[in-house]
């Protein structure tokens, strides 16, 4: 059976509790204070191409897109693991009638120099609002003439405290979960395991 023709069948909780917004966002408290530069520019819709550099599960993907709908924009994602110049080059004719459209592209340290340097023209029109996420150090891994039109990012784990809020708002939020009489207790346990990434402490909880 197609699990996803199932009207039983559930995404994993990590899935399900992907915030659409910056109110159920955790963690990155470093970058999103109030008065940081990029809540403003997400408060003034006017966010200059990024990228967000940390580990796996600290939300580089999802805050690209509340970023992306806080904006009012089309958000186009791309894995430079399976993408090239091609998807790129569609993505930015799709740009041409919608521009300013947020482009995220996952693991960008992974494209070659002509695949990053395909961007820079977009890029400095203002085309594309460039949201790339990468778990490499940029300095070393992303070309001079990209990073100069970027502002760097450091995402880092989530915190003890990150967690437990994280956790304790899936259990009274999640659909499935909200059901059922759930107390945490083992949080530091939790914590440890998951290493202050916010998917794995999901799908660990």
């Amino acid at each position: 059976m197609d699990l996803f023709g199932d009207p039983n069948f559930k995404p994993p909780l990590a899935e399900r509790m992907r915030p659409s917004g910056l109110d159920d966002y955790f963690g990155q408290r470093h970058i999103l204070s109030e008065t940081s530069p990029l809540m403003s520019a997400i408060r003034n819709k006017r966010v200059p191409s990024m990228i967000f550099w940390g580990p796996p599960g600290v939300g580089k993907t999802t805050l690209a897109r509340i970023i992306a709908g806080s904006m009012g924009k089309p958000f186009k994602q791309l894995s430079a693991i399976q993408s090239g110049v091609k998807e790129v080059r569609e993505v930015l004719d799709y740009a041409k009638g919608r521009p300013g459209t947020v482009l995220f592209i996952d693991e960008i340290h992974r494209f070659n120099k002509s695949q990053q340097d395909s961007l820079l023209g977009a890029v400095e029109k203002g085309l594309v609002t460039l949201i790339g996420a990468t778990t490499e150090n940029p300095s070393f891994e992303v070309n001079s003439a990209l990073l100069s039109r970027c502002q760097i990012y450091r995402l880092e784990p989530l915190t003890a405290e990150d967690v437990r809020a994280l956790l304790q708002h899936a259990v009274t939020h999640d659909e499935v979960l909200k059901q059922r009489p759930i107390e945490l207790r083992e949080m530091d346990a939790l914590f440890k395991l998951s290493g202050g990434d916010a998917r794995k402490s999901l799908n660990l909880l």
